[in-house]
């Protein structure tokens, strides 16, 4: 008799029997003791060289660089960028949409590179935006639906920057906002989603809850006043239970970037209160 080979029933169940197997896997190669923080340099398509970008900052090894020596666990880079600089010595994130800001109106951020390049490129996880509210929102919570199953298939995680934008959208840092977001990376299947802080612990601790068993970390933003002032929010983001921070300009804008690193893994790894931090 002739080998009986397995049925596209029984070979899809498997899939999804990995799939959740290791689920509590997947963010892995990201965490330290549980907690971590990323390096995100996916900027110059989102703002504009101009915007952002000094001599220093405008080179990608720089920031490469920054994050390997700043202990960073994690690089978040679009495609064109991780061909050309990525160089392993710390995990990648691929970002698989973006948007240009010439164009105005309500926000849509469209995949431009797919998880199985994003895998060849060495990444262990790949993020997308999806701006929750806008006139868009369902072109993106489909798109993302089909990322995040095919990042199971590969093995890899699937991070939601969930931002609330668009002109439903009154207040993008309330309590019910951001927590709407987070839910809604939970419920999309995401294994992180990065949510915009709400300003204090108490409001940011049911964004967290709300998102139940999917990581959460809290995005950077533009720079901040003063490093006391991003520090404040970093220690708040994680008294609420926090897995970590995404940032990018509050430090790779920095006059000294890796002594903004040594402090935020101090506040994120050794849980140090600021007031032990900030030079005075």
């Amino acid at each position: 008799m002739g080998q009986v080979l397995p049925s596209r029933k029984s070979q899809s169940n498997k899939k999804l029997t990995k799939g959740r197997k290791n689920a509590a896997s997947r963010m892995a190669p990201f965490l330290t003791n549980g907690k971590s923080m990323f390096l995100a340099y996916d900027q110059g398509l989102e703002h504009g060289p101009s915007v952002d970008f000094n001599d220093k900052n405008v080179d990608p090894s720089y920031i490469m660089d920054i994050a390997a020596k700043g202990g960073f666990n994690g690089i978040v880079f679009q495609k064109g960028v991780a061909e050309k600089y990525y160089d392993g010595r710390v995990p990648l994130i691929l970002k698989v949409n973006g948007k240009a800001s010439i164009a105005k109106g309500e926000p849509i951020s469209r995949q431009n590179c797919s998880v199985e390049y994003a895998v060849s490129l060495g990444a262990k996880a790949v993020g997308y935006t999806i701006y929750l509210g806008s006139a868009y929102e369902h072109e993106m919570l489909a798109e993302f639906g089909r990322i995040q199953e095919k990042a199971r298939e590969n093995g890899i995680a699937a991070i939601a920057w969930v931002y609330p934008r668009g002109q439903a959208v009154a207040n993008d840092t309330s309590r019910e906002i951001v927590s709407y977001a987070s839910r809604a990376g939970l419920e999309l299947g995401a294994d992180a989603v990065k949510i915009k802080y709400t300003g204090d612990p108490q409001s940011f601790s049911w964004a967290v809850r709300s998102a139940g068993r999917a990581l959460v970390y809290m995005s950077g933003g533009p720079k901040a006043p003063t490093d006391r002032d991003f520090l404040i929010q970093v220690r708040g983001a994680m008294d609420a239970g926090a897995t970590g921070l995404a940032v990018g300009r509050n430090v790779w804008q920095h006059e000294d970037p890796l002594l903004m690193a040594r402090q935020l893994r101090d506040i994120i790894f050794a849980n140090k209160p600021v007031e032990l931090l900030v030079e005075q």
